[in-house]
């Protein structure tokens, strides 16, 4: 399936939601919008650049980013719900869906391997219907055998004894008089932290344009199930849950309806208008993809995988640098390979320099021979640069200008199917492992 590179505007002046249709990282592309909505979109945060076009009047050049999905723009200046605008990924729907999976549980996806993505999105080969329909299917395998409730605390004015009388604010709000009293007790209900972002998600998808009327029917009946549950407050901290075994069947739904509430919530999306929609980045499930499957490919291997390990470039600590996985030597000792990885594609020809001294700065920090870049595309196998003026650790006496410091470019292709993107991360993992094994 294909999907217009050109905005689609819609046909007739009587449909209340125009719609705009970009594709992730494509050329700027010249729309006709009223001024409010150019101010709008900018505003939003959404795109990567919103600009008036210079050469055409009334038209704004718009151009996306990494963040694909859909959602509404509210446009304040006019009336109506806004503007619905659509952001396709470069990459198939289904290998989002895998990219997905390891962002949201990477020891789960890696077990699974070649059998593809974890999340079931149905016959659907959009982003919109694809992600509401697999909420829907894990949202109901969850529910399947009854909804698990919990206690939960309460502090509430009754006009009878049920728990224990809070004496303190008895006395501060009732002094001297009969009930009500304020009573404190854990109630057993449904109306728990999973329960609620359950549903958050639920009327979150509701909300979203271009949700299938099948699905949305199927998602409307779910929020039944879910009537006893308290709404989430838009634009508040999600509820936290711990897991556990009595949530053990909940926790595949709670982790993808917690992606679904990541990408409309305010605290955790760019700009300052209420959203009602979603947005994937595809930077971060690339990230989290690379380095999630390499963090399990190592522990085959017995050794420990951090992400996101901190370490300082100087001795004084006051600059901060934090690779996106440091492979460290059984029991996480000593460090022995660091991985970046780059949702980007060659430019020109070659790789930014900016990621080669990026790199370079980690192997000085950590005192490595070796450092690796893997990027979502680019030139075919990839790229070894030895520094100047740099020895490993490990060189030899000997060895021809001191044994620089190697930096490699890897390129892993997303056009490929499952097998061959994990094929090429455990043969990543044998290269990163290869120096504990010589020791």
């Amino acid at each position: 399936m294909t999907h217009p590179a050109q905005p689609v505007l819609p046909p007739n002046e009587a449909r209340s939601t125009p719609e705009i249709s970009l594709r992730e990282y494509a050329p700027a592309v010249s729309t006709l919008l009223d001024p409010a909505t150019g101010r709008a979109l900018a505003a939003s945060g959404v795109l990567e650049s919103v600009t008036p076009d210079s050469h055409r009047s009334g038209h704004w050049l718009l151009r996306a980013g990494s963040r694909v999905g859909a959602v509404r723009v509210p446009v304040p200046d006019l009336p109506g719900p806004g503007v619905v605008l659509r952001i396709f990924p470069k990459t198939p729907v289904r290998r989002l869906f895998f990219l997905l999976g390891f962002s949201l549980d990477p020891e789960s996806a890696w077990r699974r391997g070649e059998r593809g993505a974890t999340i079931d999105t149905g016959e659907h080969d959009d982003i919109v219907p694809a992600l509401a329909h697999a909420v829907e299917r894990q949202i109901d395998a969850a529910l399947r055998q009854g909804i698990v409730q919990g206690y939960r605390r309460v502090e509430e004015t009754a006009l009878v004894v049920r728990g224990r009388i809070r004496e303190a604010d008895q006395v501060r709000l009732h002094f001297g008089r009969t009930p009500p009293l304020e009573i404190a007790y854990d109630a057993y209900t449904p109306d728990t932290a999973e329960n609620r972002i359950l549903r958050g998600a639920v009327e979150a998808l509701l909300r979203v344009p271009g949700v299938p009327g099948p699905v949305r029917r199927a998602l409307a009946h779910q929020r039944v199930r879910l009537a006893e549950v308290t709404p989430l407050v838009r634009g508040q901290q999600l509820p936290h849950w711990t897991p556990s075994r009595l949530n053990a069947r909940y926790q595949p739904a709670l982790r993808l309806a917690e992606a679904v509430l990541r990408g409309t919530t305010p605290e955790h999306r760019p700009g300052h208008l209420p959203l009602d929609g979603f947005l994937f980045d595809m930077n971060v499930l690339f990230e989290d993809f690379v380095t999630g499957a390499l963090r399990e490919a190592v522990r085959e291997h017995g050794l420990v995988g951090r992400l996101q390990d901190a370490h300082h470039l100087d001795t004084a600590g006051r600059i901060r640098i934090v690779p996106d996985l440091v492979v460290h030597g059984p029991g996480g000792r000593s460090p022995l390979a660091v991985v970046d990885a780059k949702y980007k594609r060659e430019k020109a020809g070659a790789y930014p320099n900016a990621d080669l001294y990026q790199m370079l700065a980690y192997c000085t920090a950590l005192g490595l021979g070796e450092g690796h870049l893997v990027y979502a595309a680019g030139q075919s196998g990839g790229r070894v640069y030895e520094v100047r003026g740099t020895r490993r650790p490990e060189a030899e006496a000997g060895e021809p200008y001191g044994g620089g410091v190697r930096l490699h470019q890897h390129v892993l292709d997303l056009d490929h199917e499952p097998a061959a993107l994990l094929g090429a991360l455990r043969e990543l993992a044998a290269l990163l492992t290869s120096g504990h094994h010589r020791a």
